[in-house]
């Protein structure tokens, strides 16, 4: 919000001024207001370890993350080249497989890794897009600069917190807000729903369009009643669903309806009992024959997964080059790699400075952030490691960027990343914003909302 020391941030400041004319008293009471608002609209997430509370709200912080139109521009650019990469190595995997034959990548890496989906082996998915909702984690560290800390293929998710923060803010701060020139998020149902038709079935006139949920159980439930709503399409789970002669129907009290494009929150191996785990029952048997005829479209693609896993990340940059021939606009954040030897080593060595995680879990979980853990929590680490290397990646302690947020102290500096969202039809578009998360607790610098974190609106200036 304030730049650095070299240099002001001068397009914050009509809105620091704003804010500073806000006494604090009032600030905490409009804030306690928007907390209000989002549990009487029903704006919550479930984190599964805590089964006495079913539903939570995402905690808000009023004061926004503000970003320019010149870092906008670096971001946005640097994620459309990163999600065209992605596509085009997943396409090469599960087709050619040039970039394993040319030892770019280690072949182990990608045909061993638990998301690869072999049943994808040379089906051609519409217009070659794999990945058409993505979610790129971004940090800013000391030298002002964005890197990519993670990838999110599969099934990303908090863009409806993005839109609704927006929303909140426009009710509870509009003084804030007043002039000052920030790019709407509001269209994002309409931009995702023209992506997933432009992936349809050819020759089909009128694709129907529906979001497949797990269910009211799943973390994300508010999210998908909320991109159903927003995109006009009808919520249905697995058992709203039908295979016959290897196309897709849909159940309703008049009959069946055809449907053409499936934007899924299952994952892969609950998708279809027939070819996947038998004892699903998330999703609907014979989807993965009507995929392979072609007959319905699924959108993120089978076996997306092998792309945002942690350890092909660190190979993100040479990825880019070999597809694109260019460098990533969007650096990564160095990265060792625990499966080769000199990358385990240099890790060992180095436990006490660096961030170690598992590369096949998520939501901040099973990370060991080095210089904050202590002697015990370090040995252990050290154990995990060394019975498993390949399971593991490090990397250096990123200083991360903060924002001012209000606390039970006061106004605080806390921690906080950036995740934009990219959707993929023809083209690639992001959301000019993004989910900005915050870390809560003070000199934390995990973010995530199952461990504690919470939200701002972002503000991409115009």
């Amino acid at each position: 919000m304030l730049g650095s020391p070299e240099r002001t941030a001068e397009h914050t400041q009509r809105i620091r001024d704003r804010l500073q004319a806000l006494d604090l008293g009032e600030l905490r009471g409009r804030a306690r207001d928007a907390e209000l608002e989002l549990y009487s609209f029903g704006i919550t997430f479930t984190v599964y370890t805590q089964k006495d509370a079913i539903d939570r709200i995402l905690p808000f912080d009023v004061i926004p993350r503000v970003i320019s139109a010149d870092d906008w521009e670096t971001i946005n650019a640097g994620v459309v080249q990163r999600v065209k990469a992605i596509n085009l190595f997943l396409w090469d995997i599960y087709h050619d497989q040039k970039i394993l034959k040319d030892g770019t990548i280690p072949r182990e890496l990608v045909l061993g890794n638990p998301n690869y989906c072999a049943e994808m082996c040379g089906i051609d998915v519409p217009l070659g897009t794999y990945v058409h909702i993505n979610g790129t984690d971004l940090v800013r560290g000391d030298d002002g600069r964005f890197v990519v800390l993670e990838d999110n293929a599969r099934c990303p998710s908090g863009v409806s917190y993005v839109v609704e923060n927006r929303h909140l803010m426009q009710r509870s701060f509009p003084d804030l807000m007043a002039n000052i020139g920030i790019r709407p998020v509001s269209n994002y149902g309409q931009k995702l729903h023209d992506a997933l038709v432009e992936v349809a079935p050819k020759d089909v006139a009128s694709p129907q369009v529906v979001l497949l949920s797990p269910g009211t159980y799943n973390s994300a439930y508010f999210e998908h009643i909320f991109l159903a709503r927003e995109m006009g399409v009808p919520l249905v789970e697995g058992s709203d669903l039908v295979v016959d002669n290897d196309h897709v129907f849909m159940k309703s009290i008049d009959g069946l309806h055809p449907v053409h494009v499936i934007y899924r929150r299952i994952g892969d191996d609950f998708l279809d009992p027939e070819a996947f785990n038998p004892d699903s029952v998330l999703g609907a048997a014979g989807l993965m024959r009507a995929y392979r005829k072609g007959t319905v479209t699924l959108a993120n693609a089978i076996g997306t997964g092998v792309a945002d896993d942690k350890a092909v990340y660190a190979y993100m940059p040479r990825i880019i080059r070999y597809y694109l021939d260019e460098d990533a606009i969007l650096s990564n954040v160095e990265t060792h790699i625990c499966r080769e030897a000199e990358g385990l080593a240099y890790t060992l060595d180095n436990l006490e400075k660096l961030v170690v995680k598992p590369v096949g879990e998520a939501g901040g979980y099973g990370i060991t952030v080095g210089p904050l853990a202590s002697k015990a929590e370090l040995e252990k680490c050290r154990a995990d490691v060394m019975a498993d290397p390949a399971n593991y990646i490090a990397q250096p302690m990123v200083n991360l960027s903060v924002c001012p947020t209000v606390t039970d102290e006061g106004v605080g500096a806390r921690h906080v990343d950036l995740r934009p969202f990219a959707v993929t039809g023809r083209s690639t578009w992001v959301l000019p914003g993004g989910l900005s998360r915050v870390a809560l607790t003070k000199g934390s610098i995990i973010v995530n909302s199952s461990q504690g974190g919470g939200s701002k609106d972002t503000w991409v200036l115009e």
